[in-house]
């Protein structure tokens, strides 16, 4: 029995919405992870800044050692959807190295579906109540004479686990393409891949 004309519309679509949430979900992460990168030389130069008043003034402010801390948080929180999606986070390449690309795609949609996805729901799950208390407390600094942005930094933690599952479904997704045979790669950012197009 054949397809009918919207099945076969809806058939074709199939790989084209998948297609479009990945990139609409890597524009997103990309985006944030492109800016806070820029993180990473604040930190240096907040971090040069304490030690030259420490040591060659003699002097430090609280609120500047703790902007360390803050700089460091929201680089490496904010970024790790997009460390995900470029596929630098640290990984045991013994056997990944040598499969087919259908079979990476199928080891990390599961890794998707059974581990990132629960993982990320869990820490949502588990810190909403105390980033929630922190807010309507209005929680003060960590220290006198600090920066008065704790709930802020606390929620780093369910901002982070936001975008690492964001990361996590446009891998799967292309993951998917890729298994159906209609991508070459899951991970088109990765280095070897060429470029962001996929």
């Amino acid at each position: 029995m054949g397809l009918s004309a919207g099945a076969r519309t809806a058939a074709r679509g199939g790989p084209a919405v998948l297609l479009a949430l990945a990139r609409g979900l890597e524009a997103i992460v990309g985006a944030i992870g492109r800016t806070v990168r820029w993180l990473a030389v604040a930190l240096v130069l907040v971090q040069l800044a304490v030690v030259v008043l420490r040591y060659a003034f003699g002097t430090s402010y609280i609120w500047l050692q703790e902007s360390v801390i803050y700089t460091h948080a929201v680089l490496f929180m904010l970024s790790i959807g997009w460390t995900l999606l470029l596929d630098r986070h640290v990984r045991v390449d013994v056997f990944y190295a040598r499969w087919s690309p259908a079979t990476k795609a199928a080891v990390d949609l599961l890794a998707v579906l059974f581990a990132a996805l629960p993982f990320c729901a869990l820490v949502i799950w588990a810190s909403w109540g105390y980033v929630a208390v922190s807010f309507r407390l209005g929680e003060g600094p960590m220290q006198v004479g600090g920066l008065p942005l704790l709930p802020w930094l606390k929620a780093l933690v369910p901002a982070m686990a936001i975008l690492l599952a964001l990361a996590a479904i446009a891998i799967a997704a292309r993951a998917v393409l890729v298994l159906a045979g209609r991508a070459e790669t899951h991970l088109p950012r990765r280095s070897g891949h060429g470029g962001p197009e996929a």
